[in-house]
C-alpha cells in the first residue's frame, strides 16, 4: 500500500482559550520558549471547513522543544475544525503534523482509510489540511504541504530556542 505522507511528526498541537496565557505557562512550568505569536485574520487564500467555504481566525503561539514543534492555538470563531475536539472556552491536545509531498495523493490514501478531510486551506507559502484521524490516534491529523519557506521559518524558531536565555518570551 502506497503511503505518500512523510511519517515524521515534528509539531504536537494544543488548543487554548488564551494563546499568551498558556504559552507562558509553558515558559514557566516546561521551559519551552521563546514563542512566536501569529495572528491570522482570516486571510487564508482558500479555506474549507466539513466541504463548505469558511472563514478562520486564530492567533497562534510556535515555539520549540527539543525536535517537537510547540503550537498553541486560540481560535477566534466558533464553527471550526479546532472545535471539533476541544469545546469552546476549553483546552486540549488537536493535532500532530506532518509533511506532505502530494496532497492529491494524501487525501485520497486518508479518505481511503475513512478518515474525512475536515478542513483544507491555503495561505501564501503552502497548502494544509486536517484528517480526523480521532478513531486512531485520538486527535486530528495535520498535514502541511512541504515549502522551503516554511521549512525555513520553522528553523529560525527552533534556532532561537537553541539556549534560549528566558527572555523575550513572547515575539511577534
Amino acid at each position: 500500500m502506497s503511503k505518500p505522507t512523510d511519517r515524521s511528526i515534528f509539531q504536537n498541537a494544543w488548543v487554548v482559550p488564551d494563546v499568551e496565557a498558556a504559552a507562558m505557562r509553558w515558559v514557566r512550568e516546561m521551559g519551552v520558549g521563546p514563542f512566536f505569536v501569529i495572528e491570522y485574520p482570516g486571510t487564508f487564500r482558500s479555506l474549507t471547513y466539513r466541504g463548505e467555504p469558511a472563514e478562520l481566525k486564530m492567533t497562534v503561539a510556535l515555539a520549540q522543544a527539543g525536535p517537537t514543534q510547540i503550537e498553541l492555538i486560540q481560535p477566534h470563531v466558533e464553527s471550526c475544525v479546532y472545535h471539533d475536539s476541544v469545546p469552546v472556552g476549553q483546552s486540549g491536545f488537536h493535532h500532530v503534523c506532518v509533511w506532505t509531498h502530494d496532497m492529491v495523493a494524501d487525501t485520497a490514501y486518508f479518505e481511503g482509510l475513512g478518515y474525512d478531510l475536515v478542513c483544507h486551506g491555503q495561505t501564501s507559502r503552502s497548502e494544509f489540511g486536517y484528517f480526523d484521524t480521532r478513531p486512531l490516534m485520538g486527535c486530528m491529523l495535520e498535514v502541511v504541504g512541504y515549502n522551503e519557506a516554511v521549512v525555513e521559518r520553522f528553523a529560525e524558531i527552533a534556532r532561537a530556542a537553541e539556549g534560549w536565555n528566558g527572555k523575550e518570551p513572547l515575539r511577534s
